[in-house]
């Protein structure tokens, strides 16, 4: 009888000491998680644990995470200085697909570096000009790492040397958003380029490494403006008076459309749309045909453009992808709610959007500057399955 009282007394004990315990922190919950499911990403890891990706891999630092400096100018700065890492991977996405491709990115040459300094204070008197000035970072236009910024989306920065699923250490320099969502990410790919992955964290190393992230909760997207409300004939003109495809986001300001609302209401003969299925025609066809395609693929921070052509397409995962040695491209194409061939400025491209009427990726047909679009191109166009 005294034993059982002693064995309830501790079992009473235990019971009253498991009440008061400490939570399991977030570190501890991931570590948990990542037990059960080794091969969860971090992504898909985060939203498990209700927190965004930065927050997850903050709880890394000092453990291969160094927290970068991210406020202003910094993380154009970063992004300079990466253009000397050599071959690199650089990573983009959105919520339905991931842009991956490998290669040497460009730079410009040290005349437009001082053209760009001595524009400095003509912008001040263009906050227009000396916004498109904060958005170059001194390369990636063209070449195999071809990236447009808006870098005023930038809110944190980590170098990361961690080992990978194989083992073996990886280094990145990973870009995240107000949300704590990925920007962009860029993974070293060659040895010789450590030394400057290693100069850079140093550099640009944040002298607080806090874990605290203010993150902030998405904002919900903006409802459309209303179709009666649009001036429809005028934005019809508009449309019509186009001489280059990169006035479109003028005409989508200037009228307060959304991309695909535009699409929806463009003049008769600019669009056709097709079905989300056409995605998988596009890349197959242009697969079996070698056409030279370009891929548009971002986010509200980033847009990372492929041009070239692509052999291996297979689904896989929940993904149609291709698999090409230097250039991943996944797309969860279960999610597209509907496709656009789309013909304005002399230009034909292919969108898709996702059931929430974002922007997944875009097409183009890879040409020379100045001349049109190759016919084979257009051919792939025209051949895919329209929508009833």
């Amino acid at each position: 009888m005294k034993l059982s009282k002693l064995v309830l007394s501790l079992l009473g004990s235990l019971l009253i000491a498991n009440a008061y315990a400490a939570p399991a922190t977030l570190a501890e919950r991931w570590s948990s998680l990542r037990t059960e499911q080794p091969k969860l990403q971090i992504r898909d890891a985060a939203r498990a644990l209700g927190v965004s990706e930065a927050q997850l891999l903050a709880t890394n630092l000092g453990n291969g995470v160094t927290r970068l400096q991210a406020d202003g100018n910094q993380p154009r700065e970063i992004m300079r200085a990466a253009l000397d890492l050599g071959l690199v991977q650089a990573i983009t996405r959105n919520e339905n697909g991931v842009i991956e491709t490998t290669g040497t990115a460009s730079k410009f040459k040290q005349s437009g570096d001082k053209s760009e300094q001595a524009d400095q204070a003509d912008n001040k008197q263009d906050p227009e000009k000396e916004a498109r000035q904060r958005n170059i970072a001194g390369g990636y236009l063209g070449g195999a790492i071809d990236l447009r910024f808006h870098f005023e989306n930038w809110k944190y920065a980590f170098a990361v040397a961690q080992p990978g699923r194989d083992g073996k250490l990886t280094r990145s320099l990973q870009f995240f958003d107000a949300n704590g969502m990925a920007v962009h990410k860029i993974f070293l790919r060659n040895e010789p380029g450590v030394a400057v992955f290693e100069q850079i964290a140093a550099k640009f190393r944040l002298p607080e490494q806090s874990a605290e992230l203010n993150v902030v909760a998405a904002v919900p997207k903006a409802a459309e403006k209303p179709d009666a409300e649009i001036d429809l004939k005028e934005f019809q003109l508009a449309w019509k008076d186009m001489t280059d495809v990169h006035q479109f986001a003028q005409i989508m300001r200037e009228f307060h459309l959304s991309r695909e609302q535009a699409l929806r209401l463009a003049p008769a003969g600019a669009v056709e749309r097709v079905t989300p299925e056409a995605l998988r025609s596009l890349l197959e066809g242009a697969a079996k045909n070698k056409v030279a395609i370009m891929v548009f693929l971002g986010n509200e921070g980033l847009t990372q453009i492929y041009s070239g052509k692509v052999e291996k397409t297979m689904a896989a995962g929940g993904f149609y992808n291709v698999l090409d040695p230097d250039f991943n491209l996944h797309i969860r194409d279960t999610a597209l709610r509907s496709g656009w061939i789309v013909k304005r400025g002399g230009v034909t491209s292919v969108e898709f959007f996702d059931n929430e009427g974002t922007q997944v990726l875009s097409f183009f047909g890879v040409r020379e500057r100045g001349k049109t679009q190759p016919q084979a191109w257009m051919d792939l166009a025209e051949g895919l399955p329209r929508a009833k």
